[in-house]
């Protein structure tokens, strides 16, 4: 027997396990469907003493684990091992309490990210981080993965909004992080480490109060160049939005195929600007806005809440919306100075005229947070190919203009490879330090975020000697 088929044995005394070569293929991949692996077994979890029982048993046998939530990630964070335990989160779904005085929720990881907003509502608060996903993707997925979404440009990410967790370490205990923690701020690395350094099996979220007056406009223009003209006005005006999203032509196309958003015809861009905060403040920044815009071909401002979600249904659907324009796609998410926008826009361009190769664009705006939709056939030889190059060199031309190959989505296993460009072999080493202080034996997410074994970092065992940065006194290792 395998350590897989031993520890499957011990598996079923402690938690509902999969095994089913058929079942298991439901698993073999997260939103990022280019990379695919069936797992060797799926444990659906419905505790933290379950997660951590498995996790103690992972390690007696020496079989790796992988934590996946609902399966919604953009870069392979939850791709399975074919020889190892993929243990599914979506079961924990309860709120467990809200402070309302304190300001604080507390959920399991498999509760939605909109659940959290939607139990709160009524008494005027919601929680702000907002992925597109957030009807379904979980909120152990977005610790996980740091997540953002269309708000983060006024509000930040969900590191910012996460006061503690309760996780299962790689070696199975039960700890608890918290914001105010003494020492090192173990939270804050946790939150981002797409599941290298443990799972989250109860979060407490920070929820913020609903704003006072919420404007949402919607700006059609010729040209993405005339867009991009008004962000920089926008943002140089001194107005900080709520959101600021931008969509090309073809997203556009995209959008009206499936949802029917109804934006302006013949847009060749358009803009949503979301103000919020008090209502004097709001007329304000809308004063300011209408003048910067006031080149644009129509300008949409929503009457009520449901004329809100009208504007955003097309924007919130883009990614799936590609689906029905094209048979396969990559979505990118790489980071640019918002200075930098235009010539990277030009660059992309280039690179679809020079490969053949159709890309949507769909973006954070203000934050120079771009969303690149690679299209192609998969049924065409060589076209995925074409499309995997055409997504590798709109990473290199963030980083090229000072930006990065991640703003939301994380590494995983799409966009390691890319590290090494971003970051010097110290800087990859010092990284996996923080790696190995937390799971020496590399069971917990192996093969992720990191290209190539460093330290205890693809193989187990820990370095062996001092490391550099530790002779130099740079560096402590525990």
């Amino acid at each position: 027997m395998t350590p897989l088929d031993e520890l499957v044995t011990s598996l079923a005394a402690v938690a509902d396990v999969i095994t089913d070569p058929v079942r298991l293929r439901t698993y073999e991949c997260d939103g990022l469907t280019i990379h695919r692996a069936t797992p060797g077994a799926v444990v659906l979890a419905e505790s933290a003493e379950q997660i951590a029982a498995v996790v103690k048993l992972c390690n007696r046998y020496g079989v790796p684990f992988v934590a996946r939530g609902s399966g919604t990630g953009l870069s392979g964070g939850a791709l399975p091992r074919t020889d190892g335990v993929l243990i599914v989160t979506s079961k924990m779904r309860r709120v467990l309490e809200i402070d309302l005085p304190g300001r604080r929720a507390v959920v399991e990881p498999g509760v939605t990210n909109l659940a959290i907003t939607e139990a709160v509502r009524e008494q005027g608060y919601y929680y702000a981080p907002d992925p597109s996903s957030q009807q379904i993707c979980s909120i152990g997925g977005n610790v996980a993965e740091n997540s953002g979404g269309a708000h983060c440009l006024k509000y930040g990410f969900t590191v910012n909004h996460v006061e503690a967790c309760e996780i299962v370490t790689p070696d199975g205990d039960v700890v608890t992080l918290d914001r105010m923690d003494p020492g090192y701020d173990l939270l804050g690395a946790f939150v981002g480490s797409e599941g290298t350094l443990g799972i989250a099996t109860k979060v407490v979220v920070r929820l913020s109060r609903t704003p006072e007056a919420v404007t949402t406009v919607l700006a059609a223009f010729e040209s993405i160049e005339q867009g991009g003209q008004a962000v920089s006005a926008i943002i140089g005006a001194g107005i900080v939005p709520a959101a600021i999203e931008m969509m090309d032509a073809l997203s556009i196309e995209a959008a009206e195929a499936a949802v029917a958003c109804a934006y302006p015809e013949g847009a060749g861009a358009v803009l949503i600007v979301e103000l919020d905060g008090p209502a004097e403040e709001v007329e304000r920044q809308f004063g300011q806005l209408t003048k910067i815009c006031a080149q644009a071909l129509e300008l949409r401002v929503a009457a009520d809440p449901a004329e809100r979600a009208a504007i955003w249904k097309g924007r919130k659907s883009a990614f799936a919306a590609v689906g029905r324009i094209s048979p396969a796609y990559i979505v990118q998410d790489g980071v640019v100075p918002r200075t930098s926008l235009p010539e990277v826009l030009a660059g992309i361009d280039r690179l679809s005229a020079e490969y053949g190769i159709k890309v949507a664009n769909v973006f954070h705006a203000g934050d120079g947070n771009l969303h690149p939709l690679v299209l192609f056939d998969d049924a065409e030889p060589g076209a995925g190919e074409r499309a995997e190059t055409v997504s590798g060199k709109i990473l290199d031309l963030c980083i090229e203009h000072g930006g990065s190959i991640t703003g939301e989505h994380g590494v995983g296993v799409d966009k390691s490879r890319y590290m090494p460009r971003m970051f010097s072999d110290d800087d990859l080493d010092t990284m996996q330090l923080v790696r190995c202080a937390f799971d020496p034996g590399n069971l917990s997410n192996p093969g992720k975020v990191f290209p190539t074994p460093r330290l205890c970092g693809e193989v187990p065992g820990v370095r062996k000697g001092v490391h550099p940065l530790v002779e130099a006194g740079k560096a402590e290792q525990y």
